[in-house]
């Protein structure tokens, strides 16, 4: 039962009914319980209901739901819950990792202009760390691992090699843009754009 209440299935969206963040279902039983949430009664596609907490605790746990006991009786988790006094979407720069590199650079190596499978490229720090190079959206790029391994701890031009664009931080996106449904719970499909 605990690990139901602390794994990442309840899907938040603000007032509107945009998606904004991922919550476990103790906090989203923590956020229903003191009203700022409540939860989305999904059946299909067109039976769509906010409940409130008092009701939500009285209503039948169906097959296919997970649920937790309680001294008063089974209680089903929520899918979706809806922040009822909350109306922006926040914005989030994508994490600083090679995925999301090598996404920025569109798998091309940025020293040659070849586009690469991931396995034939590598992170390169544009100014090395032996050199004081940062970890930093604008220091590092998407490059073939031969040629990262021909650069190896010099500056481009020391290189003979000239980067294709200018490395930047890519734009902050609505938080939406970011969730991945990894658990492929159904009810979430009604609310992202995947």
């Amino acid at each position: 039962m605990s690990e139901i209440l602390n794994k990442s299935i309840v899907l938040v969206l603000n007032r509107n009914w945009q998606a904004i963040n991922i919550r476990t279902p103790a906090d989203a039983f923590c956020q229903m319980a003191t009203n700022v949430a409540t939860a989305l009664d999904i059946e299909g596609d067109s039976h769509i209901r906010p409940v409130a907490w008092d009701e939500w605790i009285t209503l039948p746990v169906r097959a296919g739901d997970y649920a937790v006991q309680t001294a008063r009786g089974a209680v089903r988790v929520p899918t979706v819950i809806v922040a009822v006094n909350y109306a922006k979407v926040p914005k989030k720069r994508p994490k600083l990792n090679a995925r999301n590199i090598r996404e920025r650079d569109g798998n091309r190596c940025q020293y040659t202009g070849r586009i690469l499978h991931p396995a034939e490229g590598s992170l390169d720090h544009v100014v090395p760390r032996s050199r004081g190079g940062a970890d930093t959206w604008e220091n590092l790029v998407w490059s073939a691992r031969d040629v990262n391994q021909r650069k190896a701890d010099r500056l481009p031009h020391e290189a003979g090699l000239k980067l294709l664009a200018v490395p930047r931080a890519p734009k902050e996106l609505p938080v939406s843009a970011l969730i991945r449904n990894a658990h492929d719970v159904a009810e979430w499909k009604l609310f992202l754009n995947e």
